[in-house]
């Protein structure tokens, strides 16, 4: 994983800190320590936004059924996936620290191998979903973003409808590029009814754009995004081969953020 998994582990011995500490930064966490006060876990939990904590059944102040319950009341950004661990093995402390909402109980001594199995396991999930949030986010904000900017660099006069079809169309591509392949079936009457318009004037509308594009706009910027192959000379691209490009390109800029 590139990103850092990042835990809080309770342990009041300084050996044992030590131990798991220096274990677990060499396989690659990013880790922070606590004494065993459940209101100390409950900061620590604030001020370093683990992905995971590890710990002990019982705590000073608060034990780890309490610890649960309150993280699970805190309106936080991030909760952290909790593992409880204990000198004893108890069927009835299992049963209540994992109805309580623990996504482990463990005994101690660890086995660290299996414990940052256990923590990798709870943590690709919650990762790959950070992952689809900011996806989420790009598609909605930050990718018509780039889509005008580089329509503004082309040269496509943003007075004209046809440039909000243009747009809205390579939104809808970069998002579905199956939609590519039905321009008439799909494309077309998705953006019109975006815009309560009809196909039919959605392609008419985007052709002329396309041509406002190549004959007042920046030829260079043109020739960079499509080749010498379509210029003035030798003629303007079709609505989807111009989409196509552009949604192309734009994806290629996302995967190399």
């Amino acid at each position: 994983m590139t990103e850092k998994i990042k835990l809080l582990i309770v342990e009041d011995s300084k050996d044992t800190v030590n131990i798991s500490k220096n274990i677990l930064t060499s396989k690659g966490y990013w880790v922070e320590t606590c004494h065993k006060d459940g209101n100390a876990v409950l900061q620590g939990v604030r001020v370093y936004q683990p992905d995971v904590i590890i710990i002990e059944m019982f705590m000073s102040n608060l034990d780890a059924v309490a610890v649960i319950k309150a993280i699970a009341a805190e309106n936080l950004v991030k909760k952290p996936a909790i593992i409880v661990s204990s000198n004893y093995d108890s069927g009835f402390m299992e049963r209540e620290v994992m109805q309580a909402g623990a996504a482990y109980f463990l005994l101690k001594p660890f086995d660290y191998d299996m414990l940052c199995e256990r923590i990798d396991g709870l943590c690709i999930g919650r990762i790959d979903i950070a992952r689809k949030k900011e996806r989420l986010l790009l598609s909605e904000v930050d990718l018509e973003v780039m889509v005008t900017e580089m329509l503004h660099q082309i040269g496509m006069p943003a007075n004209i409808k046809g440039y909000q079809y243009v747009r809205t169309a390579i939104v809808l591509v970069i998002e579905n590029n199956d939609m590519i392949n039905h321009v008439t079936k799909e494309l077309y009457p998705a953006v019109a009814k975006k815009y309560k318009s009809t196909a039919s004037r959605v392609e008419r509308s985007i052709r002329h754009a396309i041509e406002s594009a190549w004959d007042r706009g920046n030829i260079e910027v043109i020739n960079s995004y499509f080749g010498y192959t379509i210029h003035n000379q030798k003629g303007k691209p079709t609505n989807s081969e111009f989409i196509a490009m552009i949604a192309d390109k734009i994806c290629l800029k996302i995967k190399a953020m």
